[in-house]
This record gives C-alpha cells, structure tokens and sequence, in this order.
C-alpha cells in the first residue's frame, strides 16, 4: 500500500490540544507533561473512527506526539503515556496513519515496542497502562502497518523478543491471548516469516530455554498451532537446507535440529509434513554418528504417548525399523531402547518389533543383547499384556546365554515378572498361566556348570519364588503349592539346591570342630582343605580362595565370631535366630568401613547359602498342616491350580526331601502324629513317603517319643509283610534306623565280603607264584558247584546262597580280568561261572549280567566270555533276554570300531574280533548241563535258540565276507577234538552236533555263506585239539555233504517229538556230575523270584522259559527249501545229523 502525503494540520500548523490541555513543550517540568499528557490519553481514548472533525483537529497533536522530544524522553511514564496514544491514534486513523515517512513508522513502532517491556511487572502501578497498550495493538492489528516497510523485520523480531522475553507466570490470560493475536497476525498476514523471525519462535522450544521460562515455550507452542498452516512452509525450508542441503550457516540454531524436530511434532506433526521424509534420506546417511542422531529423534517421535507416526508415514517405519540392524552398534543399541517406550505406549507395534529384537537377542554385542532383555522385560513388568509369548522367549533363551551379565538379567527380569504376577497375581489367573513356566525355567537353570548361575537361582528362590520376608504360614503356602506344580526337572533341580546348601553346611560344621582341636601340621592341612572345598561353592574360585583364608584367621581370633557361626549351622536354628546371626556376623566383619569391600560380600555370599532362611521345626508343622488340610479336604488347593491328590503327594515329597536335608525339624509329637495319618491312607506312594519320613527323622523317637513308638511299631510291622515291595523295603529300613534291639546275621555277609578280599589280594599280588589262585577257583568252583551251600547241610536260606553263588561268579569274571589268573582258569571253571547268567534267582541273572557287559565294553574281560550270552537265549523272562540283545549288539559294535581306530589292533584280531566268539559258544553249548540227549527234538532246538542268539548278531552284515568266515570256522571246529575231554566219544559228538545245527543257522541266514573264506580261522587250543590225518579226512568228507539247508533233525513235527525214541547202541550217556544246577530232566521246577512260574515243566532251575516258548523257534522265520518240507511228511523220525 502507498502511503498518503503528508496531511496538514489546521490553522496553519498551529497544534490544537483537547480543551483544558495547555501546550506540551520541552519548558515544562516532566511531572506537568506526565499530567498534561493523561489529559491527552483520554482524550485520544474516547475517539472513534466516525470522528472526522475531531481527527482533522487533533492532527497536528498526532504529529507532535511523534517528535524526538516524546520519542526519546527519559521519562519512562512519559514514553508509556506518548505510546498508548500513538498506538489510539493507529486506531482511529486506521487503515491510513497520519504518518507517511517509512523511517518515522519504524522509529514509532520500535519505540511502541519498547513500552511493552513493561508487561513484565504485573504489580507496576502503570501495568494497566501497559496492558491497555498491548490490547489496542492487538485489536487494531497495527503492526500490520509495517508489512510496507522494507526493513519491517527487524521490527517484528524486536516485538516478538520482546513479548517472549517479559511474559511469564504472572499473566492471566488476557494477556497471553493479546501477545498471541498481535503476533499471529503478524505471520499470518505477511508475506512469509524469515528465518530471523523464526529463529525467534524456535528458540524457545530448545530444551535449555523452554527450562528458562516455560510461559515463552507454552506462547511459542500456542502460536506455531495457530499459524501451522502458514508457518509449515518457513518451517520446511529450514530443516531442508539444514538437513538436505548441509547448510547449517542460515541460523544459529541449526545445531538443535533434532531437538526442535521433536518439540515440534509434539505440538502439531502437521508443522513436520514435510520434513519427515528428509528424516528418513537422514537415516540411511554414511556418517553413523549422524545416523545415532536421526534414530534417537525417531525413536522419541515413534515412542511418544499419542504419536500416530508409524501407521501415518509406514515407509518412515519401516525405514527406521531397518537400522535394528546398522552396522553401528550405538545405533542398535539406541533402537532397541527404543523398543521398550514403543511396546507401552503402542502395543500395536509389537508385532513389527518382535523380529527385530529375535534377531537382536542374538547380537554379537553382549550389551544389545542385555538391553533387549531390559526392553521386554520393563514393558512386562507395566503390563504383560504387552509382551507377546515370543518376546518372553527371547528372555528365556538368554538365561543360557554365554556372557553373565546377560543371563543375570534375563533371570532376575523373570523373576520379577513371577513374583507380581504368579505370587501376587495383580493380573488375575490369566496372566499367571501365562508365566507359569517361569518357576520350572529358573529352576532348570541350577543344573548349569557355573557357581554364579547356581548362588543367583538360590537367590531368586529366597527373594522372589519363596520370599523368605513372608510370615511362616505364608511362606509356606507359597513354598507347597509351588512345589505341586513344578516339573519333574525343576523339583530334581530344588532338592539339589537345598542339598549343596546341606552339603556346605556340613563343611562349615568340620571347619569350626577342626577350630576347636590343638594347632597342628595335621590340623592346618585339614583346615586347608576344607577352606577349598568351600571355596568352590562360592562365586570366583581364586578370590573365594584367599578371602575364606582371610575368614578363617577371623575366626580363629575371635571366638563369638565362631560362637554366632555355629548357632547359625546348628540344626536347631530358626529363621528369625538365623537373620540376626547373618546381621551380627556380617557387622562384626564390616570394620572398618569402605566403599567396597570384596571380602564382606564373599563372607555374606557364604552366610546367604548356609542360614536357614525357609525351613524350621515352625515351617516343618506349617507344612504338615497345610499336608492335613489337604488330606482333609479342607486346604485351597483348587484354587491354587492342584488337585487334592497332587497336593497330598507333592507335599510329601517335600516332607521327604527335608527331612534329609532337615531332620532335627521334624522331631515333634504333632508332626509325626500327622505323618501316622499319612502311613494309614490307601495310596502307596503317600505311604511310602511318609515311611521314609520316619526312618529320616525318627532317630530319637524310640526314647524320647514312647507314644510314638507304641503306634508305629505296629504299622511297620505290618508294610513289611504285607505292603508293596518299595513299603517292605523302607520299612525293613525304617526299623533298622530308629530302633537299636537289632539281631542281624553276618555269617554270609562275612563270605561275600571274603569272596572280595580274596579276588583283591589276588589281583593286588598280579602273579601266581604261591599257587593261591589256584586253591581260590577251585574253592569258587566248588561254592557254584554246591549252588552257594558249601557245606551242603541246607542250614543257609535261598537267597544268601543266591548271594554267594553270584559273589563266587562275579568274582571268577573279575579274575579273568587279570592275564596271569585268565591263562589257569580252566574251561570247566569257566562254564561254571559262565551258567551263572542262568540261575534260578532273577536277581542273580540280572546283576551278573550286568557286570559282564560292563567288563566286556570296557575290553577288560577276555572275548570268551562274551559266548555266555548265548546262554541268555534259555531266560524265562522277555526282558532278560531283550537286555542280553542289546549287550551283545553294543559289545559287538565297540569292538569292530575299536578295530577300525586302532590299526595295531589287526595284530590282535583273535582277541578283539568279534566273529571269534563262535568257537567260545560252540563249546560252552556242548558243555551245557542240559544238553545230556544230543538226538533229543527239545535239547536240539534250545541249542539253536542259543546259537541262533548270538548269530542273529553276527551276521546282520556280511562285512569282509565274514559269513563264510564263520562257515569255514565252525567246519574247522568239526576237525578237531574237544581239548576238555579229548578221548570221550560221547563229549566229542555233542561238540559235532552242536557245530551241525550251528552250520544250519548259518547257511539259513546267509546265501553268502559258501562262498571262499579270505582267511584261515584260528581256534583256540585251550578248547579244541587238531585230529590226526585219517579223522581229518573223513570229518571233511562228512562236511562237505553239509551243502543244503536241509537239516533232519531240526525237522521232527511237534507230533512226532513225543513218540517213544530208540536211538543207537552207546547214544546213551551216563549221567555226569552236575555243575551248579540239575539237568532240564532232574530238576523241578523253581519259581522265579520277582516274576510268575511258567507253566512248561521240564526246566532246569533259572533256564525255564514262558509257557508259549514252544514257538519261539518259529518266529526266527528260516525259511525251508521244498525238499525239507517233502522230507518232512514222512513220519519216520531222522537222527541223522550228517555229519
């Protein structure tokens, strides 16, 4: 707009003043202008536009009031009173000023401008003055004047310094609302807002200033909504040239970019539209210090409360999303602290954040990973409904991880989570179920090698799973329901931890009794060790080491430093003695005062294992009362998420494993009146607990608790006859440990343990130069023989000889172990202990087999003795022989590997090879007791059950051609002499007929069979004698008709097996002395102990089979060739073994 000329005023420039107002010059005093010119304030005051006349009057005074003399006076009222009415001459002039020099309007409004600085002071008696002042500029919008003016800005910044500089608490809000309208005017009116002016309004958002005056930042935020629509695009240049363009020159604030991108969002995110796609070119910049600076910005944007930024501007998510994974750690570190603000103030982001932190749950850097923890477990612990079981998981999986720090975290953020909401359940059930992993997760963790994980797991149990600061019945509830709902791991888990706790306690008992013997060499050293046996229960090995030194010498100078030390292990301390005695030892050990002290916190590491913060003799009857209330049905244990019966168990479980760890506890008339109730109830396993309860901690009942006595005498008495076999046994147990009138016979434990003796002094001796191992076979020899009755009087029960017999086997296996006693074993003794593995007494088969596998895989034992297994095939009870199955099939694969490692070993194949057992069996079958009829169907086909055992193993593979191998060798066995008995025709036919059904089995397993033989097998002279040259022939004439798979004998039908027999003159053999147990046809039947009689009869003792073994030969499936199955409808029975 053009200004008008300068406008005369009337009477020749003559200046009118209002009436009763005489003329204002430089003559008068500054107290008679002030006067004069209220006069002229009023008069100015009550003009209005519409009055023409009076405004051409009253012209010259307006031109007057902005002379030099009223602009510059020193006079701060008269300045006040010359600008209120400069400013309602700009009123009542309006839209045209009277004045018209460009340099004279900026003198005017620079000097209005000033005046407003007395808005400060709201208790100045001129502030209404002021007041009037700035809501005449407001309402009349007159700086609007100065949009014509070229260098009007540097007025409008002078008002808009001004304004923000003296507004502040004390102004209402008329004040704040004229500031506001005179300024947004201003901006929304003009042309544009320079940088200048906008550097202005920015300021006061920058943290330092907005702390300053905090009414400036509420004008700034006021007046940047107002005018978003204008000032967005001047906000927009700004960031462009500061942040696109690198031009941080164009203002002063440049540096606080971010910081005000931040203020600014949280005014209006309307004033950043265009500014935030800048931020995302920002985020993928080179300099990754620059990256940190746009994350940790984003980070504040996307976190805040009510921010909608991620759903308005996705790709802007997305994009800041991608640096979870920048290759600057800081910046990952900073995204995922992130994460923790986003996942409460926005659950629905979760979803888009749970990759990213999997992914860095895993980073390389130890403290990502343990932010990551902080972040989930923070967001949990304000609702957990915020975290998704995913996030959860990350939390569990670094409980494992490799760095302490991390695993400390994740456990304790896991333990915070179970105690508010599994323990005080402010979330309701839901949210328990949720966690209720958590307890057995924690526990699970006590199995780990590391004494920090172990010393931390004890810890969260006492503070947070069973807080110890709860009263006892409190804590004990806790304590029961806890333990019923644990997993089978976690309770393993518990009982350990209390029993290292148990563990530790003994060793500090045998340190302070070690304190209270004379100073010795001997003393110190035993001292000594149990310091370091200590020491490795405790965090940090080497510190621990020299710290419980530093300990020990405490205590050995300070005797009521060990008197409070002893009460604190005594078995009698309570809870409540037990946390003054940790506050007194640990305030006797705290002088002299320091800021750290290492060894304080080792000895408190100490005090914390071994005080008994849960359990006492109150704890013990809390926990029997709540076992009754269960039992009763009066207990809570629905809501607690258990079932009554898992409760009554679980419980008792509980009882049983303290009252290892302790017993002094229990030892009341009313605890055990309770566990006489449990001995009653029809679950054995309640019973059986509680049993084993009594036999635990009933040590002094029998003279200090006669009432006691008199009621559970009877009840154990009658468990051990008539209970289960586990209730017999811990009752047998029980009364041998509470009671002291014992009779016990030690005859045969004294035999057994001679048996020992003797085997260890032999094999301490490694030599038989006296002969002693000689008398000592012949002796066990004799003990087998005699089926463990030496003297053969019958005045020993079943089961101690069942004991010596297994003593005497046991320990001719462990002779042979030794070269020098193997080489004079003979191969009678042998067979003697090899029929060990099928006596009558299941017990005895069971553990003596157990002892050959072991000494076979070891390699200890010599490879005869695995031929013994075949013997397995005769054992009436499924489960034997599927074990002795798998003995033989890891023995057998031990060996061929250890062939395979160890090149050396092909020197050694006769002892190591496994197909070299074939000749060991061969031999010992034609031995066995009840093989006395070789034409009889019945003996025949037990010796291919046994031999069919053994092979069925060999030859699951034909490896090196080993089938025929075994052919050739069982042949080559038909050309020799049995080395036991050479010269009886009788023993050497058995030995052939045996090899016969074995060269069956073998041609019906394998079509490979008859092929060449790569090597010549070697047979053992100790078993086998070569014949002369005329037996070698026609033996080999007689083998070699073995080349179908027809063998007669084998063939006999069930029918035909129970016509009378006539076989040939001298088939008949005399009996011969029995070895250890009768013949199949002598021997009546014997019950297996622990299992059900068969029904078939016929079976020597320990050899009998289930009553549908008849079949078993059946299920090996050989197959027939036609020509057998022909052969076979003849009825005349074929003895012919063609040999």
């Amino acid at each position: 707009m053009e200004f008008p000329q300068q406008q005369k005023p009337a009477g020749d420039g003559k200046i009118v003043y209002p009436p009763g107002v005489k003329e204002i010059t430089d003559k008068i005093s500054n107290d008679e202008v002030v006067k004069r010119l209220k006069m002229v304030v009023k008069t100015y005051m009550d003009m209005d536009q519409d009055s023409e006349e009076e405004k051409q009057q009253y012209l010259g005074l307006a031109l007057h009031l902005a002379s030099e003399f009223f602009l510059r006076n020193p006079n701060k009222d008269v300045r006040l009173l010359v600008a209120c009415c400069l400013a309602d001459i700009f009123r009542i002039y309006a839209p045209e000023a009277p004045y018209t020099s460009h340099d004279k309007l900026k003198d005017i409004f620079l000097f209005i401008t000033r005046q407003l600085k007395g808005l400060e002071d709201t208790k100045s008696p001129q502030f209404n003055r002021y007041f009037y002042l700035l809501e005449n500029l407001a309402w009349v919008k007159s700086y609007n004047i100065c949009f014509e003016l070229e260098d009007c800005n540097e007025i409008f910044i002078q008002l808009f310094k001004t304004l923000f500089s003296v507004i502040n608490n004390s102004h209402n809000q008329k004040v704040q609302m004229h500031m506001m309208d005179l300024m947004s005017s201003i901006i929304m009116e003009g042309d544009g807002v320079t940088q200048e002016l906008l550097d202005t309004i920015l300021i006061n958002l920058i943290p330092a200033h907005k702390n300053l005056n905090k009414q400036a930042y509420d004008l700034a935020k006021t007046l940047l909504k107002r005018t978003v629509q204008t000032i967005e695009t001047c906000i927009a240049n700004f960031f462009n040239q500061v942040l696109v363009m690198g031009k941080s020159s164009v203002s002063d604030l440049s540096e606080h970019v971010f910081d005000l991108i931040q203020e600014l969002f949280a005014i209006d995110p309307m004033l950043l539209t265009s500014v935030m796609p800048q931020l995302e070119f920002k985020l993928k910049s080179n300099d990754g210090e620059e990256r940190l600076a746009v994350v940790r910005l984003l980070a504040k944007l996307f976190g805040a409360k009510d921010s909608e930024l991620a759903s308005q501007n996705r790709p802007l998510w997305q994009c800041f999303l991608g640096r979870f994974n920048d290759i600057h750690v800081p910046v990952r570190l900073e995204c995922v602290k992130f994460a923790s603000h986003c996942l409460m103030n926005h659950p629905d982001l979760a979803r888009d954040l749970t990759e990213y932190l999997k992914v860095r749950s895993h980073d390389p850097e130890e403290a990502i990973r343990h932010d990551v923890i902080v972040t989930i477990i923070n967001a949990g612990k304000k609702d957990l409904n915020l975290v998704n079981d995913q996030l959860l998981g990350f939390v569990r999986e670094r409980t494992l991880d490799k760095r302490w720090r991390v695993r400390k975290e994740a456990m304790m953020g896991l333990a915070q989570l179970y105690k508010k909401y599994c323990l005080h359940h402010e979330a309701g059930k839901e949210s328990a179920a949720k966690i209720s992993w958590i307890k057995d997760k924690l526990l699970h963790i006590y199995y780990q090698n590391s004494i920090d994980d172990k010393l931390l797991v004890e810890k969260i149990f006492a503070q947070y799973m069973v807080p110890h600061s709860l009263d006892t019945e409190e804590k004990m509830k806790c304590l029961y329901y806890l333990y019923a709902c644990l997993d089978t791991n976690a309770v393993k888990a518990l009982n350990e931890m209390w029993k290292c706790q148990n563990m530790l306690r003994g060793l500090v008992k045998e340190l302070l009794d070690l304190h209270k013997l004379p100073v010795s060499e001997a003393n110190n050293t035993a001292m000594f060790g149990k310091l370091m046996s200590i020491a490795k229960n405790l965090p940090d090995a080497g510190k621990a080491q020299d710290f419980m030194k530093k300990f020990n010498q405490v205590l050995g100078e300070d005797e009521k430093l060990r008197v409070q030390l002893e009460m604190l292990i005594s078995p009698t301390c309570s809870c409540k003695q037990a946390e003054i005695c940790v506050r007194e030892i640990t305030r006797k050990l705290t002088f002299p005062k320091q800021p750290t002290n290492p060894f304080l916190e080792m000895v408190k590491f100490l005090l914390e294992r071994i005080a008994p913060v849960h359990i006492d003799s109150e704890a013990i009857s809390a926990l029997v009362k709540l076992l009754n209330k269960s039992i009763e049905g009066t207990a809570d244990d629905d809501e607690e998420g258990v079932t009554p019966d898992t409760a009554i168990r679980s419980g008792l479980e509980l009882l049983k494993v303290l009252s290892f760890t302790h017993p002094t506890a229990f030892h009341s008339a009313e605890t055990y009146e309770s566990l006489l109730q449990c001995l009653k109830m029809e679950d054995d396993k309640v019973a059986e607990a509680a049993i084993q309860i009594f036999r635990n901690t009933g040590q002094k009942i029998e003279t200090e608790l006669q009432q006691i006595r008199s009621t559970l005498i009877p009840i154990l008495h009658q468990k051990a006859k008539r209970g289960t076999p586990h209730q017999a046994k811990q009752a047998v147990h029980c009364i041998h440990a509470i009671f002291n009138n014992k009779e016990v016979q030690l005859a045969q434990i004294f035999e057994v343990q001679a048996i020992k003796l003797l085997v260890r002094w032999l094999l301490g001796m490694k030599n038989n130069q006296s002969k002693s191992a000689n008398s000592t076979l012949r002796l066990l020899s004799a003990m087998l023989v005699s089926e463990g009755d030496l003297t053969e009087q019958k005045k020993i029960s079943k089961s101690d000889m069942s004991r010596l017999r297994l003593a005497a086997g046991g320990a001719i296996m462990k002779l042979a172990q030794e070269p020098c006693y193997h080489d004079i074993i003979t191969p009678e003794q042998f067979q003697l202990c090899g029929l060990v593995i099928n006596d009558e007494c299941y017990q005895v088969r069971q553990i003596f087999a157990q002892k050959l596998h072991l000494a076979l895989v070891k390699l200890l034992l010599p490879l005869e003795y695995l031929a013994v297994f075949a013997l397995c095939a005769k054992d009436p009870v499924k489960e034997r022989r599927a074990h002795a199955r798998q003995c033989l099939l890891k023995n057998i694969s031990v060996r061929r590997e250890y062939i395979k490692q160890n090149p050396l070993a092909q020197e050694k194949l006769v002892s190591l090879l496994p197909e070299y057992v074939v000749p060991y069996m061969i031999h010992l079958l034609a031995h066995d007791p009840d093989f006395t009829k070789p034409h009889e169907y019945e003996q025949l086909k037990d010796i291919k059950e046994c031999l069919w055992f053994m092979l069925e193993v060999l030859m699951t593979k034909n490896e090196n051609n080993s089938h025929a191998f075994l052919r050739k060798m069982v042949e080559n066995i038909k050309q020799t002499k049995d080395a036991q008995c050479p010269d009886d025709a009788k023993a050497n036919e058995k030995l052939y007929i045996v090899c016969d059904v074995a060269l069956f089995v073998i041609a019906n397993k394998s079509t490979a069979c008859h092929l060449d033989s790569p090597k010549d097998p070697v047979l053992p002279s100790k078993f086998f004698i070569v014949q002369d040259k005329a037996i070698h022939t026609h033996t080999h004439t007689h083998t070699h008709t073995y080349t179908h798979t027809y063998t007669p004998v084998l063939s006999v039908s069930q029918d035909d097996s129970s016509q009378n027999m006539t076989p040939d003159a001298g088939t008949e053999a005399t009996p011969v002395k029995r070895r250890g147990r009768p013949p199949k046809t002598a021997a009546a039947p014997a019950e297996k102990e622990g299992a059900a009689a068969p029904t078939s009869g016929g079976a020597g003792r320990g050899r009998k089979r289930a009553a549908d073994s008849n079949t078993s030969a059946e299920s090996i499936n050989i197959k027939m060739s036609k020509q057998q199955q022909q052969n076979d409808e003849g009825t005349k029975r074929q003895i012919d073994l063609q040999r």
